[in-house]
C-alpha cells in the first residue's frame, strides 16, 4: 500500500510537470461554459454574422436549463471522452515503449502498484476535470437560464461521471496490453462506438450496458426520475471496471515477459 501511495504522488507530480494537471482541467471548463454562452447569445450571433436581410427576425425558442445542461454533457460525451483517451493511452504503452516501465519494475515494485497508481491518478484528474467543467456549466446556466433542480444535477454528475470512469479504465487496460499507444486509443473508441452503436438497438436485451447510462442521464435530469434499470447499470458497470482493473496486472505481466 505504501509502494502504491508513493507511486501514486510520483504519477501526480508527473502530471504536473507535462501540464495535464493545468490543461485538461481547463479544457473541461471551455467546454462546460461556451454550451450555455453559445445557447443563450445564438440568435444575436446569427443576427450580427449571418449576413440576413435587413429587417429579417431570428425567432428561436429559448431552451430549458434541462436541455442545455444535456447539452453540455454531450459535449463532453464527445470532446472529453477524447481528450481521456488521447491523454491517457500512453500512461502504460508509453512508459513501455520508452523503457521508462522497465526502469520502475526492477525494483520492488509489484505490477499492481505500478497499475494501480496510474490509474488513481488519472481517476483524480478526470474526476477534477470533469467536475470543474460541470460546475462551470451550472453556474453559467443559472445566471443566463432559470434554475436547475439539484439533486437531479448531481444524480446526473455520477451516473455521468461513472461512464467516463469506465472510458479510463478501458484506456488502461488496452494501454497495458499493447506497446503502441495509438493502438490503445483506436481500441477504446471502438469498443465505446460499438458498445453505444448495439445498445442503440438491443436496448431491451442490454438494458444494463454501461453505455446505456448516457442514455439514463437524459431521465434523470429532463424527467428528474430514476429509470428502472439505472441501478443495475451502476452495479454491472462498477463491477466491470473492478474486474477491469484485477486482470489488468496480470495480463500486463504476462505480456511484459514474452
Amino acid at each position: 500500500m505504501k509502494t502504491c501511495w508513493i507511486l501514486f504522488r510520483k504519477e501526480m507530480l508527473e502530471l504536473t510537470r507535462n501540464y495535464k494537471l493545468i490543461w485538461m482541467p481547463i479544457v473541461f471548463i471551455l467546454f462546460g461554459l461556451t454550451e450555455p454562452l453559445t445557447a443563450f447569445y445564438l440568435p444575436d450571433i446569427l443576427q450580427s454574422v449571418g449576413d440576413l436581410p435587413e429587417g429579417t427576425v431570428i425567432s428561436i425558442p429559448t431552451p430549458s436549463s434541462e436541455e442545455v445542461l444535456l447539452s453540455t454533457i454531450s459535449q463532453f460525451n464527445t470532446f472529453g471522452v477524447l481528450i481521456i483517451v488521447l491523454g491517457f493511452m500512453g500512461m502504460i504503452a508509453g512508459e513501455r515503449k520508452s523503457g521508462n516501465a522497465v526502469m520502475v519494475l526492477v525494483k520492488p515494485v509489484s505490477y499492481a502498484s505500478y497499475i494501480y497508481s496510474k490509474w488513481m491518478a488519472a481517476f483524480v484528474l478526470v474526476w477534477v476535470s470533469y467536475g470543474l467543467g460541470m460546475l462551470s456549466g451550472w453556474y453559467y446556466i443559472h445566471v443566463l437560464f432559470s434554475g436547475i433542480d439539484f439533486t437531479s444535477f448531481v444524480q446526473g454528475f455520477f451516473v455521468y461521471g461513472l461512464w467516463l470512469t469506465f472510458i479510463l479504465t478501458m484506456v488502461l487496460f488496452f494501454s497495458s496490453l499493447v506497446k503502441t499507444s495509438g493502438l490503445a486509443a483506436f481500441f477504446t473508441i471502438g469498443i465505446a462506438i460499438l458498445l453505444t452503436f448495439v445498445s442503440g438497438f438491443m436496448t431491451r436485451t442490454l438494458k444494463w450496458s454501461p453505455s446505456q447510462l448516457t442514455n439514463y442521464v437524459n431521465e434523470v435530469i429532463l424527467h428528474n426520475t430514476w429509470p428502472d434499470h439505472l441501478t443495475g447499470t451502476i452495479i454491472l458497470t462498477t463491477i466491470l471496471c473492478l474486474a477491469i482493473l484485477l486482470i489488468s496486472p496480470p495480463l500486463y505481466k504476462k505480456k511484459d515477459l514474452i
